[in-house]
Order: structure tokens, then sequence, then C-alpha cells
């Protein structure tokens, strides 16, 4: 009887370890797509290599370095857009969980609109470059030799955060008026952070001294079908039209923070909601609008704060695996 057992609960264990052994990673490559801009994009995708913290400045992912990719079929691929100043690596805690799932993660740095260049700001041209990006991206991927056969057509999302989330409600066929804006900003008072990043650049004259409008400067609308799915954290919203955003046939799940005063919610993650009544919405109590960010080592100073910060009381680390959860379940309910 006791030697029945041992074999029992010995074999329990060797279950358990195999199992462990064989539980995906995240593995991570970058790559680059080539153009006149060329975009650098953190590939996250699921591996049985182990994974180790690998410092990279203020970001410690946890993630397998050039490790091979995992046989099994991907479950899809999620792009992630990060906000204005950012890079490819702030979001880096969904980028492994979704790994882990079994997703291939692309996640880029905007060029013109990063922590090291912010060109594109003043270009006339952000609200329709920004998304078109992240198509260009998505076209590099799904022609690679190594992951476009592999993907899954029908199973392609994308997340953004801030102006990120600008970028996939955009993609998701969302329009822009910029000139939204500049009316929101005349109109209220309570949303002075927006406002003063908002500011757009003045047009100078042209050689025949005629002051020509920005590119931007009318509807902007660059939708991408292929985009099946997408979550919206905290995202810069006023500037949509609300037909546009009512027009959206793609499931949108949209996460506001309760303390934002970045972008405020009830102008922006609400102004969605409001137009978009199947959108499935929620608030993070308590959270700030860096809270759906990785928490960086050190202080991160930027024109809309420090993104190493928390509002007192609130704890980023601890509330993040409630968003990793919330991102996964919303893609694994769309694509059962």
């Amino acid at each position: 009887m006791i030697k029945t057992l041992f074999q029992t609960l010995a074999a329990a264990a060797l279950v358990g370890l195999a199992g462990q052994a064989g539980a995906q990673q995240a593995g991570y490559r970058t790559l680059t797509v080539p153009g006149d801009a060329p975009i650098s994009v953190a590939l996250f995708y699921p591996t049985a290599a182990t994974a180790r913290a690998l410092p990279m400045g203020p970001w410690q992912p946890v993630v397998a370095p050039g490790a091979p990719a995992g046989q099994a079929p991907l479950k899809g691929l999620v792009l992630i857009s990060h906000g204005t100043g950012g890079s490819e690596v702030g979001h880096h805690h969904l980028a492994t969980r979704l790994a882990k799932d079994g997703y291939l993660v692309a996640a880029l740095r905007h060029p013109g609109d990063n922590w090291q260049d912010r060109s594109m700001i003043s270009s006339g041209h952000y609200f329709g470059e920004r998304p078109r990006q992240v198509s260009r991206v998505l076209d590099a991927l799904l022609a690679s030799p190594e992951w476009g056969a592999r993907i899954p057509v029908e199973r392609i999302g994308a997340v953004g955060h801030s102006a990120g989330g600008y970028t996939v409600l955009a993609l998701a066929g969302a329009q822009a008026e910029p000139e939204r804006a500049a009316q929101h900003c005349r109109s209220v008072q309570d949303d002075p952070v927006f406002c003063s990043l908002a500011k757009g650049p003045a047009s100078g004259p042209d050689a025949k001294g005629r002051v020509a409008p920005p590119a931007d400067a009318l509807r902007v609308s660059v939708p991408d079908r292929r985009i099946r799915a997408v979550v919206a954290l905290a995202p810069m919203a006023v500037v949509f039209t609300p037909e546009s955003l009512a027009a959206i046939t793609v499931p949108v799940r949209v996460i506001v923070a309760e303390r934002d005063v970045v972008l405020v919610g009830k102008y922006h993650g609400g102004h969605v909601v409001a137009h978009l009544p199947r959108a499935q919405a929620s608030t993070a109590a308590g959270a700030g609008h860096f809270a759906f960010m990785a928490q960086p080592s050190m202080p991160l100073p930027s024109d809309a704060g420090d993104a190493a910060a928390n509002p007192p009381g609130f704890d980023r680390v601890a509330y993040q695996p409630q968003l990793e959860n919330q991102v996964a379940e919303f893609f694994a309910q769309q694509w059962r």
C-alpha cells in the first residue's frame, strides 16, 4: 500500500515536472521594417526555452532572447502601439503574457513619436501616419518567410495605450477630425495636460506667401480591415467623430484609468463608449494614466508627467496581472 502510494506520488511529481518543462515562455527578437522611416519592432513569441530577466534600460522583461519559436500553431498575432514618446518594450508585461498564451506579439517603436524622436508631432501627418506605421509592420510580418504562413489571418488584433489607443481605434475604423481637439480645448478647462500636448504646429507660408493647412487638417480615415479586434487603454479619443465610432464593427475593449490626469476619461475613453455601446468597457480603480505600462525601474519624465509615478495608494505591479488577464481573456473570447 505504502509502495503504491509512493509510486503514485512519484508519477504525479514527474508529470508536474514534465508540464513545467514544456510550459511556454516568451521568446524575444527584434526586426526592422525598412522604408523612408524604418520601424524598429520587438517580437515576443511562444518558446519552450528558458526565460530570464533581460535588462533594457528602465525595463526588465522576462524573455528568452533569440530562442527558437515553438512549433505549435500560433493563436494569433497581436500588434502593440505605445503612447506618445514611448518605446517598443514599455508594455513588455502584456507582450510576454500574450506570447506565453501562444500569440506572436509585435510591439513597434513609432518613428517620429518615441522617447528619442518626437518630430512627427509637428509634421502635420500625425493622425494618419501613426496607424499607417502599424499597417506597415503587419505587411512585413505577413510577407515574412518565417512568420507569414504561421499567422492565422482571421486572428489579428491590436492593443494601444494613450496615443496608441487612438492608433488602434483608427485602425478599427474610427475617423479623426484634428480640429475637434482644438474645439474641445476651447470649451473645457479640466483636460489641461491633453490640451497642452495637443497644441498643433503653426503652418507657415509657402513660397508664394500662402498658408497651407496641415495635411491632417480634415477628416483622417486609415482603417486596416485585417485587424479583427482591438484593446484601447486610456485612449486619446476626443478627436474621433461620433458617427465613425458608432460604425465600428470589430470587437473593442476600452479600459480607462480612474485617476487619469493626462487624458481625462470622460472626454476620451468615455467618448468612445458613449458612441460605441457595443464596446466592452471598464475602469481601473485608483489608477493613473501610466498604469497600463510596465513599471519602470527609474523615473521617466515626459511632457505628460513621470511615467514611473503612480497615484498615492495605487500599486501598479499588483494591478498588472489583472490587466493582463483582461486583455488575454478579451482576445480569447473573440477567437474561441
